[in-house]
């Protein structure tokens, strides 16, 4: 009997590391976090230059940047955690790609009026989750197994 595919993994040396729908959901669970991680230091730091500068960026006067940079917050902290858990630049990038994905279909609406600028963020975060989700299904053989990089 052949081994599932996502089942085992081969590493260096030809040592097997098992993951399977567990080390999967882990992975989900640790791209939620490092996108909240992103928010908050990434946002904060936004927030500072623009203080500083005596900037603002609002949802209710600048619905496309606000939105905009909150998808580049969580990306970044995303793209981050990804890189330091030893995947590759392609599924790093797709993943951000799902942050940004939804706001080409949401700011079009929200220019015709038919979203207001109350739900495009809640919008945004209903469509990310679930576009994350495919992508790491479409990758499900890398996102199945403990960290590329080895024991992580």
């Amino acid at each position: 009997m052949r081994p599932q595919p996502d089942s085992t993994l081969t590493h260096g040396a030809g040592t097997r590391r098992h993951g399977g729908w567990g080390h999967f959901a882990q992975h989900y669970v640790e791209m939620l976090l490092a996108m909240a991680a992103g928010m908050l230091v990434f946002g904060a730091a936004v927030r500072g230059v623009l203080a500083l500068t005596g900037g603002e960026l609002s949802m209710g006067r600048h619905p496309e940047l606000a939105s905009l940079e909150m998808a580049f917050d969580m990306s970044a902290g995303m793209l981050i955690w990804m890189r330091v858990r030893g995947h590759a630049w392609a599924g790093s990038l797709e993943m951000c790609a799902a942050m940004f994905a939804p706001l080409a279909v949401l700011l079009p609406l929200l220019w015709v009026d038919v979203i207001t600028t109350d739900s495009l963020m809640m919008l945004e975060h209903a469509l990310m989750l679930p576009l994350m989700l495919l992508v790491m299904l479409r990758r499900r053989d890398e996102f199945a197994h403990r960290s590329p990089k080895g024991s992580r």
